[in-house]
């Protein structure tokens, strides 16, 4: 947390449920952060979030999940290349598979 906040400014920390304790909200409440953490139920009734802080999660775990779906399905987790140029261009074979797999998807 403090490594990341001296190379980037930045306000919010989006986090999943496994961050969900007391001394991690103070640490990023002390940085000046607004701390983002899905709650973690562990037999308590959860309390959701604010609709304005549920939009932002959200925001998180489309990108999540499009990285995951890139990295499984679509060979970026296993590029066999060398040099900045053609694995650039094999993650964007990547893309592009990905958005024609959405398009098949979306026309079914």
């Amino acid at each position: 947390m403090k490594m990341s906040r001296a190379k980037v400014d930045y306000l919010y920390d989006v986090m999943d449920a496994a961050y969900d304790a007391g001394p991690i909200y103070e640490v990023r409440k002390s940085l000046g952060h607004v701390p983002l953490i899905d709650k973690n139920p562990q037999g308590k009734e959860v309390v959701p979030m604010a609709p304005h802080e549920a939009i932002r999660y959200n925001e998180r775990t489309v990108v999540e999940r499009f990285n995951s779906h890139i990295k499984e399905e679509f060979g970026a987790d296993n590029v066999m290349v060398r040099g900045a140029r053609k694995v650039k261009m094999h993650s964007m074979f990547g893309v592009l598979v990905l958005f024609a797999d959405h398009l098949i998807k979306l026309a079914t």
